[in-house]
């Protein structure tokens, strides 16, 4: 088993590939550790994101969801 779990195979285009090394060489980084905060950051991201957009929707709706739980 991987040090991170399971390996999700990963197919890039040719740029972004080139793009990651060398950004992974400007850095002394691996392209693998930037791709996963990369991730990170984007699951947070959209976390967040799905979050606000799902505590507007109760705010606006209170009353209804209020009137369903009777």
């Amino acid at each position: 088993m991987h040090e991170f779990g399971l390996p999700l195979p990963l197919s890039l285009p040719p740029d972004t590939r080139r793009d990651l090394d060398d950004l992974a060489d400007a850095t002394g980084r691996l392209p693998e550790d930037l791709a996963r905060e990369a991730v990170r950051r984007h699951l947070d991201d959209e976390a967040r994101r799905v979050r606000s957009a799902g505590q507007r929707l109760a705010s606006a709706h209170a009353g209804l969801l209020q009137r369903l739980g009777e």
